[in-house]
């Protein structure tokens, strides 16, 4: 038999503020049709004055609980992807586990940007595989609407604020790729690319900073990343873009979602879409998109699942699961 990681309960949460894009009309030089156009982006949540990442996750993190029918100490672990942590620190996921009541095992925090919870359900399948964790709650959380500038109509418009979270449990497979839980995942990073997309302050500096970011080549290195990581999860395992229920992509820009598809030949029908809704919620938009799929009725128990994302550093990822 095969120790898997399977997913046993999933929920997520967006502030209650929604933002349509004729708001950003009145102060840069944009209009609804243009954001559409270029992003696929219709509106999206922003957190209100003092609601912090943490308080996000906590809300993502008990909707999963009562999802999954468990108590905080059900938990051995919290791994918490973001990139907009309350504290340079503590770690948010620790102020997730206080704020749950949680009284045992450990909990921190994962940093690569929008690819984080790619990664961090990596760490959360190697823990469990390893014996170190039996149950792990994995979240996706952010505030990105605290490094806007809004004078800067290029990344202004395209970011909402968010929290996903998805509770992992070691269970005994096969050993094949019918089995439920993780299957396979791969992991990439180029620190040569980051001025393509990064945050011009922090500690050191003295500043929060603003987001900047290259659309036009995060773009080209977005489409061809995404398709050849998700190849080479799926190759791991022995299955292939055919073999795939559902794309759970980073909900980042409609095009690249679009022309990632064609590259894997799955057809937009199998592809979980939620950017018109929330915008790029980074490390939060996998999570939220596989909350806001079940809840819709997309994903079912024993669907194969392609999760994929690409952000600052770069860094980007796959993970390859059986619901």
């Amino acid at each position: 038999m095969t120790i898997r990681a399977v997913v046993k309960g999933v929920g997520h949460y967006l502030p209650e503020r929604v933002v349509p894009n004729s708001e950003f009309e009145a102060t840069v030089d944009t209009s609804d049709e243009w954001i559409r156009a270029r992003s696929g982006i219709e509106r999206r949540h922003f957190a209100a004055e003092g609601q912090t990442t943490s308080d996000l996750a906590t809300r993502a993190a008990q909707a999963a609980l009562k999802d999954a029918g468990m108590e905080a100490d059900d938990l051995d672990a919290i791994i918490l992807a973001t990139s907009t942590a309350d504290f340079t620190f503590p770690a948010a996921a620790t102020m997730v586990q206080a704020n749950l009541g949680m009284t045992r095992g450990f909990a921190f925090d994962v940093q690569a940007v929008c690819a984080g919870f790619v990664f961090a359900l990596a760490n959360a399948n190697g823990m469990i595989l390893s014996g170190q964790a039996r149950r792990v709650m994995v979240i996706g959380a952010e505030t990105f609407s605290q490094l806007m500038d809004w004078n800067d109509r290029s990344t202004c418009v395209l970011f909402g604020d968010g929290a996903g979270a998805l509770i992992l449990e070691a269970q005994e497979g096969e050993g094949d790729n019918a089995d439920r839980g993780i299957l396979a995942s791969d992991l990439n990073s180029d620190g040569r690319h980051r001025e393509l997309l990064y945050v011009d302050g922090g500690v050191s500096t003295k500043s929060t900073g603003h987001l900047r970011m290259q659309g036009r080549e995060v773009f080209r290195h977005a489409v061809e990343k995404l398709a050849q990581t998700a190849h080479a999860a799926l190759d791991k395992v022995g299955l292939t873009g055919g073999d795939v229920n559902w794309i759970v992509p980073h909900q980042a820009n409609l095009r690249i979602i679009t022309a990632t598809a064609q590259r894997m030949q799955v057809p937009m029908e199998r592809v979980v879409v939620t950017v018109q809704d929330h915008g790029n919620t980074s490390a939060a938009s996998i999570p939220l998109a596989l909350s806001v799929g079940r809840a819709r009725g997309q994903i079912k128990q024993g669907d194969l699942i392609v999760t994929e994302a690409i952000g600052g550093g770069l860094a980007w990822g796959a993970v390859v699961l059986r619901w």
